[in-house]
């Protein structure tokens, strides 16, 4: 396993195996290439540090899943093939948008904890950070104290994040991909941690109804990380995908 660099500089990717690759493995927010190091063991594969984590320097704008995928797209010229695609929770939506985007450059997609539909509201905000928000908008609240009010309630990711992945993280977690979904005609193999509490297997189910031709597998036991916590499982369904 080794660390290159790819799309002069623009992302930095774990490369495992020798050969041209097969398979684009595809991280999950605040996370890298390299949690892939077990599932990827002896395949060809590349797993890139998503911009703005690891290694890849963050992009100039704040773009949502599908600039990502526009600039992902580029180290497609490097397969021989259409890969098989790995994207796990924030790398699934990335990949779910290269494959409705780019049909004849990807081959299957193997999905795993992707936040791919919205289906209930999330909590709303406190009546406290409502009235603070109207005060901002009307002048007479600072942006400083709205951005304090932002950090202190605002998820972990939301507090971790700062400067342009901030306004990226707030653009990604707003979309959803019922038009991508509807739209790929790959095989999709679902694979869900039965206990994944971030992204629920309804999620999963709701996802299966929308694709022409997809399979969905439950992992007993396992929650939101399955490149780590089941990285057998991930492997099987890659070599599935592979044939």
């Amino acid at each position: 396993m080794a660390l290159r660099s790819y799309l002069e500089g623009a992302v930095f990717a774990e490369v495992y195996g020798g050969g041209a690759p097969v398979v684009l493995a595809l991280h999950g927010w605040g996370r890298r290439g390299s949690d892939f190091g077990a599932a990827l063991e002896g395949l060809s594969a590349l797993a890139p540090d998503l911009p703005g984590f690891g290694a890849s320097p963050a992009p100039g704008e704040a773009m949502g899943a599908h600039g990502y995928a526009d600039i992902i797209a580029g180290m497609l010229d490097g397969f021989d093939e259409p890969p098989v695609l790995i994207g796990h929770s924030f790398g699934g939506r990335v990949a779910v948008c290269l494959a409705g985007r780019f049909p004849d450059r990807v081959g299957a997609l193997v999905l795993t904890g992707v936040p791919l539909l919205r289906l209930r509201s999330g909590r709303p905000p406190s009546r406290g950070y409502r009235i603070v928000r109207r005060l901002h908008d009307a002048g007479l609240i600072s942006d400083e104290r709205l951005e304090r009010l932002k950090k202190k309630h605002g998820s972990a990711d939301y507090r971790a994040a700062d400067g342009v992945m901030r306004d990226v993280l707030v653009k990604v977690v707003n979309e959803t991909y019922e038009d991508e979904l509807s739209s790929i005609s790959s095989p999709v193999r679902l694979l869900w941690g039965a206990e994944d509490r971030e992204v629920p297997v309804s999620v999963a189910e709701a996802a299966e109804a929308l694709l022409a031709d997809a399979t969905l597998e439950v992992i007993p036991g396992v929650g939101h990380m399955v490149p780590l916590q089941a990285p057998e499982e991930l492997r099987r369904a890659v070599d599935e995908a592979l044939g």
